[in-house]
């Protein structure tokens, strides 16, 4: 951005007040002395949980319903460090989601079935 401004044909002073830079930063710029930094994306960390990503896969294929606390404290007893938020992370991805039972409602005809929450009262009903 100091290139193309100066490129542009303005002064050392200008392009410090224009960018709100003291004129000495402008004349290292200039000169080469500061580059530009390269960011590059960081490399991947190891997950803590990785190695004991296949034992917890076998153990849920096994058996299903196995809690998540169990499986947490079976592999902290082989050694795992981690936090049971990274493991229950691990199982809820691996798991399938839930799915609520659907309800059936039932339709009765008018005045047969009568709701009434959190009251008295005395109805007669005749055929």
């Amino acid at each position: 951005m100091i290139h193309d401004l100066k490129r542009q044909g303005l002064s050392v002073s200008a392009i410090a007040r224009q960018l709100g830079i003291d004129r000495k930063t402008v004349r290292k710029h200039l000169a080469g002395g500061v580059k530009a930094p390269a960011y590059k994306p960081r490399p991947p960390r190891p997950r803590e949980l990785e190695p004991y990503e296949p034992y917890l896969l076998e153990r849920i294929a096994l058996y299903p319903g196995l809690s998540a606390k169990r499986l947490f404290r079976e592999i902290t007893a082989m050694g795992f460090a981690g936090g049971y938020t990274t493991v229950t992370d691990f199982l809820r991805s691996c798991r399938p989601p839930r799915i609520k039972p659907f309800e059936r409602r039932f339709e009765t005809p008018a005045g047969r079935q009568a709701q009434v929450d959190f009251a008295q009262f005395k109805a007669e009903f005749t055929d």
